[in-house]
């Protein structure tokens, strides 16, 4: 257990966390990208107002831990592992949507929201 604790900027971990559930939550608003997606996954704007809150809290703990392992590999100067990780992650998830035949759209907004929030983990602990 110490090789996955030791060292870990947690104050890191968890601003990245909360920090890539806010660029979701941007991400997902009609602001940005909500609209499609809604769209293409077959809400209607009613559909999609309503707060999810399970899912919400699910998609908040998964960053957790996400941002746990880009803190870890941080520590053990293998930040290139969670590259490909995340990299690995974001096709997999892609070729899954394919398989139940999600518009290209909604896709791409969702491979584009896991980079996003790799991307701000990453920094948040390149700041500490």
């Amino acid at each position: 257990m110490a090789e996955i604790t030791t060292g870990v900027i947690w104050i890191a971990v968890v601003l990245g966390a909360v920090g890539s559930f806010l660029v979701g939550w941007l991400w997902y608003s009609p602001i940005l990208f909500g609209k499609k997606w809604a769209e293409g996954n077959g809400l209607g704007s009613d559909d999609a107002s309503g707060m999810p809150f399970a899912a919400m809290g699910a998609n908040f703990i998964g960053l957790f831990l996400m941002s746990w392992f880009v803190g870890v590999t941080a520590v053990s100067s293998a930040l290139l592992t969670v590259i490909l990780a995340t990299v690995a992650f974001t096709v997999l998830a892609f070729s899954g949507g394919m398989f139940a035949k999600k518009p290209t759209s909604v896709l791409v907004i969702d491979a584009g929201y896991w980079l996003a929030a790799f991307v701000v983990m990453f920094i948040f602990q390149m700041i500490f």
